[in-house]
């Protein structure tokens, strides 16, 4: 079976893979902080973030965030909710009925 050829070189650039580098340093070394809050950056993956976004503010070669597709399954169930409101008042009324 052939390798699969890959369409384009690098997605992240040298730039980017630095800045996550040093946020990984930072966060190893206790110093990392998240943005608004100042809290200390723990997980792995949130130092990540913070180093591409880092790297995304200087102009270095990021793809563009991925949309989260757990919006809209949200508001999805909120239907769900409602129906079990409803489901609620009958069992009330039927209480009722039996005294």
């Amino acid at each position: 079976m052939a390798a699969k050829k890959s369409s384009g070189g690098r997605r992240y650039g040298k730039a980017a893979g630095k800045s996550v580098k040093r946020a990984m340093k930072k966060r190893k070394s206790g110093t990392l902080k998240s943005g608004r809050s100042g809290r200390k950056v723990t997980s792995r993956k949130q130092a990540i973030a913070i180093g591409l976004s880092e790297a995304r503010e200087k102009g270095a070669k990021v793809p563009r965030k991925r949309s989260s597709k757990k919006s809209s399954s949200k508001k999805s169930s909120g239907g769900r909710k409602s129906s079990r409101k409803k489901s609620s008042s009958r069992k009330k009324s039927s209480s009722k009925r039996s005294r």
